[in-house]
């Protein structure tokens, strides 16, 4: 996935700003991906064995697990999709119908988060 289709189609898009990060699942982990993560965003990786130590227990201190996943997962289904194309044509329109706005409230929501640890 990271070789065949993200890194591909990060090449589309300036990446010299952007920070990834994910948790720390094994698959997440494996040397060859962290590897390939670092080669590509540097210092910019927040993960287990990356630059930027994932941290620990912090479902409710990330956007992608508070928000993110629980907000895609209950519009990517709304309509019962019967096949995969289908379930990816969801995934990828509602990934792309997510407004700044609605990411400028996120982040709100995230320093307001991160003021109480």
């Amino acid at each position: 996935m990271i070789t065949n289709f993200f890194i591909p189609e990060l090449n589309n898009h300036d990446v010299q700003e952007l920070w990834f990060q994910q948790d720390g699942a094994t698959c997440h982990t494996a040397r060859a991906t962290i590897d390939l993560l670092k080669d590509t965003f540097g210092d910019r990786l927040i993960s287990r064995f990356g630059p930027v130590n994932w941290p620990p227990r912090s479902c409710y201190l990330t956007p992608l697990d508070y928000f993110l996943w629980g907000y895609v997962k209950s519009l990517v289904y709304a309509d019962k999709p019967q096949t995969l194309d289908h379930l990816e044509d969801n995934i990828r329109r509602v990934i792309a119908d997510i407004r700044p706005q609605m990411l400028e409230k996120v982040i709100e929501n995230w320093t307001c988060r991160l003021d109480y640890i």
